[in-house]
């Protein structure tokens, strides 16, 4: 082996003494501190970390709960890891990051028009993944059925947004080593911190504007507390929301609470509504891939009228990034 292949191999991580400290039960584990998590986070991303000890720790961490300052070291890790994009030098507005985790079980997924809309207005987007989900339609499906292109690659993605297309990346090609451990939860059964890391991540060199949602309240807790008081403010802002079968576009019938993080004070932009002012929006009449895409090249066309719950998404969104280029 030449020298400088010598020099790149990594030994392997003893996880004992983290583990002794996450593994103890809800009641007893005690979390990791920022420095930790993000030493633990890297050596798993790296595969330093063997099978029997990712299990326990992965397994832990579920049970525990992650903690702000270890959900700020994982993501430290975990972009140190990914290949930052660029946005288009030209735009005028900074780019907004969309993670399609969830997809659609009953109502149309419509992450895909999102998508779209704030791309025909001049907003790069970066729409970022998995290719399928068991049981769900994929937002990259639906982007399949409309015949727009996956990017293979950071270049392609950043070709994409400077031709006003939305980029669309799969998590495999994104960050294959996060993919790895999202991969655990068919292995597992269960999801893992890598679930949360992702609908958080900021895959840019510049600062962004991230679209994200919870499920659960615990999750809004530390989202909340994250976005206030932990996450860098030169990495950019954040819309936090209750997600639409776990996406991250607004729900067409009843709009939820999209609250707006900005160097740490929060700004509430659109308050919850139990229903639609009006008659309901015209939306697909099936969930399939191939209905969905029909029903949003309609939309863009002008023979459906955007959802309005979406249409004030999209300028929110607008708005935001604009400010963030130019400040």
């Amino acid at each position: 082996m030449e020298k400088n292949q010598t020099m790149e191999v990594r030994e392997p991580l003893a996880a004992a003494r983290f583990i002794k400290e996450i593994g103890r039960g809800k009641d007893g584990a005690r979390s990791l501190s920022r420095e930790d998590a993000q030493h633990l986070y890297g050596a798993m991303l790296e595969g330093r970390v063997s099978d029997l000890e990712m299990g326990g720790i992965l397994l832990a961490m579920r049970i525990k709960g992650e903690s702000v300052e270890e959900i700020a070291g994982f993501l430290a890790a975990a972009e140190a890891a990914t290949t930052l994009l660029n946005a288009p030098a030209a735009s005028a507005y900074a780019p907004v990051i969309i993670p399609t985790y969830n997809g659609a079980r009953k109502k149309a997924n419509l992450t895909p028009l999102l998508a779209l809309l704030l791309a025909r207005k001049g907003v790069p987007v970066l729409v970022h993944g998995v290719l399928h989900d068991a049981g769900r339609v994929a937002t990259a499906e639906i982007f399949a059925a409309l015949h727009h292109p996956l990017a293979q690659s950071v270049a392609q993605a950043e070709a994409q947004m400077a031709q006003h297309l939305p980029a669309f990346m799969a998590i495999d090609v994104l960050s294959p080593a996060m993919a790895r451990l999202l991969a655990m939860r068919r292995i597992l059964g269960v999801r893992n911190s890598t679930h949360t890391l992702v609908k958080i991540l900021q895959p840019f060199a510049a600062p962004a504007l991230r679209l994200t949602s919870y499920t659960h309240p615990e999750y809004l807790l530390m989202l909340q507390h994250y976005f206030s008081q932990v996450a860098p403010r030169d990495r950019g802002d954040a819309f936090l929301m209750r997600g639409t079968e776990g996406e991250t576009v607004a729900n067409t019938a009843r709009a939820q609470q999209i609250d707006w993080y900005h160097e740490g004070e929060c700004t509430t932009l659109v308050h919850t509504h139990q229903s639609v002012a009006g008659d309901l929006p015209d939306t697909p009449e099936s969930c399939d891939a191939a209905a969905t895409a029909a029903w949003i090249t309609a939309v863009l066309k002008g023979d459906i009228p955007v959802p309005p719950n979406i249409a004030d998404q999209v300028e929110h969104c607008a708005m935001v990034a604009k400010m963030l280029r130019t400040r």
